[in-house]
């Protein structure tokens, strides 16, 4: 796990929407979006539930922020 990949957890759960963040972050989205899948498969639990537009964090989310 990477402070990098923190960042831009903490910037995906402010922003609630994945490209709003890589914006902030001037990076790609498809970017946070492999950087956020492989946290989550890091820490063996879903952190976030993904709608068609907005993003929510699951009860192991909310305890990991």
């Amino acid at each position: 796990m990477e402070i990098r990949v923190l960042r831009y957890f903490v910037a995906v759960v402010t922003e609630r929407n994945i490209s709003r963040a890589a914006e902030k972050l001037h990076i790609s989205q498809p970017t946070i979006s492999r950087q956020l899948k492989d946290l989550e498969a890091e820490l063996g639990v879903t952190l976030f539930e993904r709608g068609s537009r907005t993003i929510g964090l699951t009860s192991a989310g909310k305890y990991f922020f």
